[in-house]
């Protein structure tokens, strides 16, 4: 099918049935049942939620279900139990020691495979040797490592011993990384010599000793040998890991901490648009029950199935579907090193094919940026083994959802299409693939005891197809707690609108059948492919350059990335407007925040459109960037004529 064919058949309302054969076995079977179960959370949240809980194993049950305190909420307290208990003893206690836990799937050398035994054993030994460091319940440990088996099993060992971890996606640099070790004040550092993309060594190591520099609470240093780099070593702050456990005194066996149900699991930070990045916080129970039973349903998993999601540990995609669900399910979940494109555009396919994947969960920007490679690749993979697909990370246009769904699945495999965000721990609107009928580019329901609805500014209901904010009405278990640190600004972000209830930041509409569309972010946070990148932080870094006086950064759609940044950049007096100027931005930021952060375009300005209080009114250079010349009242600006002169000026 040629793809104007397709785009011309977008305009449709095209509704796509789960497979009988695919019904007839998933765990909700028909939009009865779902509607029956889902009636029935909406109902008794409190009851539905308790009898969840009740498949995990607990050292000491609950007291109460929920308690709302001044609006934090707090699940289950009273119990006590272990997250990597139940990701790991449980299953090895229940004839699953020999199953595939973990399957690794490397850039550069070889493949490892980690039964639940041997899985367990690797997370004690790192747990006792952490323990021997003086890491204690509550010590937060800082953990910036590429998509490695060590990452998983840091996050478990961490958990085991009611270590509070907080992961730095990889990529990050060491400006970033510095940022959110001082905001944790971790007490521990797990780092590697480097990580490996695209055929070229990233210096992880290096970038950790800059940061430290100015991150006097990390003492101690753990490094994991990955690329065999030579790096430079700080005895006794910096240890080997291997050489940590090649101890004889590092048991194999650590036995588990009893942790209360609201302890801190882990920080995860999240770009906002006020500055510095915000500590989300996660506790133990109500998270680990929310990943368990989206993963069990939305996945429709089944003790066979071999499951593959292509999102990085550092982001909340890789905590709560690489590692905490699939594995408090039993399941196989494979992890990958690299980029989607190296050696080829075909390693997605190939890697389905090596280990017959089952189950798929990736990102619309992988979706996209691999069908502009068209299907010969695909095709040449056997992917007969697939029988699901996941959407993350962003909105999936309808046209993507279509190749997708057409050139991986082979129009078998329905696809779930999952909104949710680092704040809800878990999916919170997204199909049920035995029973919901699937629309291209709509999320459709919510998940069980999810609650959304769309409000207008005023705080009354939006109507039908009518856009407005999304908002939770009833809390969940996989909730954030608070902002580490500054529970104020929890309060005020997420309560502060409608008094009461979540606002998730996100434009979105409800449609004639009850299906949610997601059309994006309500504040500054741009989302580049699948990643949030806060324009503040951005802006920041390109002040940071002696030439930079001001920046304002927005979104553009981008055919692959989703959206991409467009920097407006005003120069200091004596610099000079040079495409080599903008080349070295564009490295400034990617040096100060991550390559991800890179202003895809930069135009200089000679002023932007303030109020006359001196707002930058970033909807107007939005429509600059889009070139969609809705700039809406101007009249409201110090001087309106300069937005026609920024227009005029736009980078193509």
């Amino acid at each position: 099918m040629p793809d104007d064919h397709v785009t011309s058949i977008l305009t449709e309302n095209r509704v796509f049935n789960p497979p009988e054969g695919f019904s007839r076995n998933a765990h909700v079977k028909s939009m009865q049942d779902y509607e029956n179960e889902y009636r029935h959370s909406i109902e008794n949240p409190e009851g539905y939620w308790a009898s969840k809980a009740e498949d995990l194993h607990w050292f000491r049950k609950w007291d109460s279900v929920l308690r709302n305190d001044c609006g934090f909420f707090k699940w289950f307290e009273g119990g006590k139990i272990n997250v990597s208990y139940n990701c790991l003893d449980r299953h090895f206690n229940n004839g699953k020691k020999d199953k595939i836990a973990l399957i690794f799937e490397p850039e550069y050398g070889i493949e490892k495979k980690y039964t639940y035994a041997q899985l367990l054993k690797e997370v004690c030994r790192l747990a006792n040797a952490l323990k021997k460091q003086g890491i204690r319940k509550g010590d937060v440990v800082e953990i910036y490592l590429p998509m490695i088996p060590e990452l998983a099993i840091s996050l478990l060992a961490c958990a085991r011993i009611g270590a509070v971890h907080s992961v730095v996606f990889g990529g990050f640099s060491a400006d970033a990384l510095r940022d959110r070790i001082q905001d944790s004040e971790a007490k521990l550092l797990i780092t590697a010599d480097g990580s490996f993309r695209n055929g070229r060594v990233y210096p992880l190591k290096e970038n950790a000793d800059v940061a430290l520099l100015e991150c006097p609470t990390t003492q101690k240093v753990i490094v994991v040998k990955r690329t065999e780099k030579s790096i430079p070593m700080y005895p006794p702050r910096d240890m080997w890991l291997h050489e940590m456990l090649a101890d004889s005194s590092i048991e194999d066996y650590c036995e588990p901490e009893q942790l209360n149900s609201e302890d801190s699991l882990f920080i995860l930070y999240t770009s906002g648009t006020t500055g510095k990045p915000k500590g989300v916080l996660h506790t133990q129970a109500g998270y680990l029950l929310y990943a368990a039973e989206t993963f069990k349903y939305i996945f429709d998993i089944k003790d066979s199935d071999i499951y593959f999601c292509t999102a990085d540990i550092g982001w909340i995609t890789g905590h709560s579907y690489i590692v905490y669900g699939p594995l408090a399910n039993g399941a196989t979940t494979l992890m990958y090193e690299g980029s989607p494109t190296f050696p080829a555009a075909d390693r997605f396919w190939r890697v389905i094919e090596k280990h017959k994947v089952s189950v798929f969960y990736t990102a619309p920007t992988a979706i996209r940026a691999l069908a502009k490679e068209g299907e010969e690749l695909p095709n040449g993979c056997n992917m007969s083994s697939l029988r699901l697909l996941g959407s993350v990370g962003e909105p999936i246009n309808p046209e993507a959802w279509m190749w997708y769904y057409r050139v991986i699945g082979k129009e078998k495999c329905p696809i779930v299409d999952t909104w949710w965000q680092t704040e809800t721990g878990g999916i919170m609107i997204s199909p049920f693939p035995g029973a919901t009928p699937l629309k291209p580019g709509s999320a459709t329901r919510p998940f069980f005891g999810i609650d959304p609805v769309i409000l207008k500014e005023d705080g009354k209901e939006a109507g039908i197809n009518e856009g407005g904010y999304l908002v939770i009405r009833k809390p969940w278990p996989g909730m954030l707690r608070t902002v580490w640190k500054a529970p104020e600004k929890y309060i005020e972000k997420y309560y502060g609108q409608f008094p009461g209830l979540y606002l998730a930041g996100d434009n979105a509409k409800k449609d004639e059948n009850g299906y949610f569309w997601i059309m994006g972010r309500t504040d500054d946070v741009i989302k580049v492919s699948g990643h949030r990148i806060g324009s503040a932080e951005v802006e920041s870094s390109l002040v940071s350059h002696p030439a930079v006086a001001e920046a304002a950064c927005v979104p553009y759609p981008h055919d692959i990335k989703g959206q991409a940044i467009y920097a407006f950049v005003m120069l200091k007096k004596g610099s000079q407007k040079t495409e080599q100027l903008k080349r070295e931005l564009s490295q400034h930021v990617g040096n100060k925040v991550g390559p991800i952060a890179k202003p895809d375009k930069i135009q200089f300005v000679d002023d932007l459109p303030k109020t006359r209080s001196g707002k930058i009114m970033r909807r107007i250079l939005k429509a600059i960037a889009e070139n969609t010349k809705e700039y809406g009242n101007v009249s409201t600006l110090a001087d309106p004529t300069v937005v026609e002169k920024l227009a005029a000026e736009r980078v193509q």
